[in-house]
């Protein structure tokens, strides 16, 4: 289902309320602050740069996705597929990861440590970074 530009907010809104999939689909920098992905398909979803302030990733499939420099602060991944996974410079202060799999994703260890990763992915408890600084 993947298209030529990126879909915007509302077109995301309704495939979401319609339970369909979100995979392929390009989403980058759209502003999605809030949004419940709980349980959607967003296997190799762009959504490189995007705010996803307080979003829910419950149970959803990232597999293969790209959150490249998103905005994560406060979302929640717990149970998520992040196998592959590129959130490599997103922000994640905030984040939970309860029972996700994160096989081979790529994070920002330079300011969030694995070992905080896997606490939280057995825990629940939120991780906790720096804020991003300017030259990233």
């Amino acid at each position: 289902m993947g298209s030529p530009r990126p879909l915007t907010k509302k077109q995301i809104l309704d495939t979401l309320a319609r339970g369909k999939d979100l995979s392929d689909c390009d989403m980058r920098g759209i502003d999605l602050v809030g949004v419940c992905f709980d349980g959607a398909n967003l296997q190799r979803a762009k959504l490189a740069e995007c705010n996803l302030g307080r979003a829910t990733f419950r149970n959803a499939d990232l597999s293969n996705a790209s959150l490249w420099h998103a905005d994560c602060k406060d979302a929640v991944f717990d149970g998520a597929i992040l196998e592959e996974a590129d959130l490599d410079f997103a922000y994640l202060d905030g984040c939970s990861f309860k029972d996700a799999r994160v096989k081979k994703a790529i994070f920002p260890f330079t300011r969030l440590p694995l070992e905080q990763i896997q606490a939280s992915v057995r825990t629940g408890r939120k991780v906790r970074m720096d804020a991003p600084r300017g030259d990233e």
